[in-house]
């Protein structure tokens, strides 16, 4: 494995967590697929549509998103919003990544108290 390959492996890790993280922050205001896809990357976190759709259908499999068709225009959308156990979980969630950003801060910082 070359090194592009490791940090590809690397990165891809990396954003696996902070895809489902940015989903429940930003669907605490409801939205459907493709305007949550455009969102995300619009902000700079790059996510797939082969990644996004199916990351949304097991959120809402395990309770994190709920869901409604909106059949009142011309292209009936899935709309998903943030449950509220997606809610305490964003917010668990937010409060490490706060706590492991400001540690690596420090660590850049060169500041390990």
């Amino acid at each position: 494995m070359n090194l592009d390959d490791t940090t590809a492996g690397h990165l891809q890790e990396l954003r696996r967590g902070t895809v489902v993280l940015a989903c429940l922050v930003r669907l605490r205001t409801p939205d459907y697929g493709y305007a949550l896809l455009e969102s995300l990357n619009g902000l700079g976190i790059l996510v797939d549509a082969n990644t996004l759709y199916p990351l949304l259908r097991r959120l809402e499999k395990q309770g994190l998103l709920t869901s409604e068709w909106n059949t009142d225009e011309a292209r009936p959308r899935k709309f998903y919003r943030t449950s509220p156990t997606g809610e305490q979980l964003a917010d668990a969630l937010m409060t490490d990544w706060r706590r492991i950003d400001d540690a690596l801060a420090r660590l850049t910082a060169g500041d390990e108290s």
